[in-house]
């Protein structure tokens, strides 16, 4: 019963040191392993905004969880036998912990969003020139896209000048460079 005891208030405080430490001084631990420096990633070094299942804030739900329903489950006759409320407090945590999982990268899914374009699918787009383009040289184009507007560097495929206010179809598209064609 101690045991369970133990894991309750370690994972309580844990939480709650975690999230005053997470308010006041960002949640930093100061490496980035592709995941941003944020210790609640955990183990995951895919850079995808998410939590591991072995971040802290999980593995912290689990314990408590197993603590929790450890003190319950010792409680009860029919489960006050160690060999009884152990393994299913660690069910429970396990459950309790996917569900922490399990959330967390949905909400997390969700909130990560970008006002940045989809540039694959712009080829083939209609623009028009917002700064002329010289000669074998660069100007800018303006494009919409998703209901936002876009201003990018461009370039004509074949090096001819256009001016100002000029349509142009987008061609193809070279890391930022954006290469264009004249509409006829």
């Amino acid at each position: 019963m101690i045991l369970y005891l133990i894991c309750l208030v370690v994972g309580l405080v844990f939480t709650i040191i975690s999230a005053v430490a997470g308010h006041l001084f960002g949640g930093h631990d100061g490496m980035d392993v592709g995941t941003g420096g944020h210790a609640e990633a955990g183990f995951d070094d895919s850079g995808v905004p998410g939590v591991s299942f072995f971040s802290p804030t999980v593995l912290a739900c689990f314990i408590t969880a197993f603590g929790a329903c450890g003190l319950v489950l010792s409680r009860i006759e029919a489960t006050s036998s160690v060999w009884a409320s152990a393994p299913l407090s660690a069910l429970a945590g396990s459950v309790m912990a996917g569900v922490a999982f399990y959330v967390f990268n949905a909400m997390f899914k969700r909130t990560q969003s970008s006002s940045e374009s989809r540039v694959g699918s712009l080829v083939g787009q209609t623009a028009s020139i917002i700064t002329p383009i010289p000669e074998n040289g660069v100007g800018e184009i303006a494009y919409v896209q998703g209901g936002s507007r876009y201003t990018a560097p461009a370039r004509t495929e074949d090096g001819k000048p256009v001016a100002s206010g000029k349509p142009v179809k987008i061609s193809r598209i070279s890391g930022t460079q954006f290469y264009v064609k004249i509409v006829p």
